[in-house]
């Protein structure tokens, strides 16, 4: 029941390193899309992904357009606190693409205006937060995704 995670531009190497992690973990293969907040031999990176980075799936991409391209004919889902319906409703089935953004702004406008029916978000029940870390967000979503596909 293998995942694919996405990355857009990832500014933190510790949560960068925590997904990597998670994705070997799940079985799941790590997309990284450029610009990164922070070079691949990051001391933090490592040390965050522990001595399992070198295990891990991890294919990078120098924009999302080259993402999309390569993989048009797979099912995508998009993850923002802009979606209007919750996570646990993802239609998740085997090699899904799961999209996060980047940790200070999320994902590109583009993407939200063009895949509303895509988008989905984790639901948090306070005014006063933004949103949740992103490694938190993705093992949320992953672990749904993986609780789903095994009933």
């Amino acid at each position: 029941m293998p995942l694919n995670i996405v990355l857009v531009e990832p500014e933190i190497p510790n949560n960068t390193g925590n997904i990597g992690r998670l994705s070997l973990a799940t079985g799941s293969t790590l997309h990284l899309i450029k610009p990164f907040g922070f070079e691949l031999n990051d001391t933090r990176l490592k040390r965050a992904g522990l001595d399992y980075w070198q295990h891990l799936s991890v294919i990078i991409y120098e924009d999302v357009n080259q993402l999309m391209n390569k993989h048009r004919d797979k099912k995508f889902a998009y993850l923002s606190s802009h979606g209007a319906k919750n996570h646990w409703n993802i239609p998740f089935e085997d090699d899904m693409f799961l999209v996060f953004g980047k940790e200070s702004v999320g994902l590109p406008n583009s993407i939200i205006s063009n895949h509303q029916e895509e988008l989905f978000k984790i639901p948090m029940y306070s005014k006063h937060i933004r949103s949740l870390n992103l490694a938190n967000a993705v093992s949320i979503v992953v672990y749904e995704g993986l609780r789903q596909m095994s009933i």
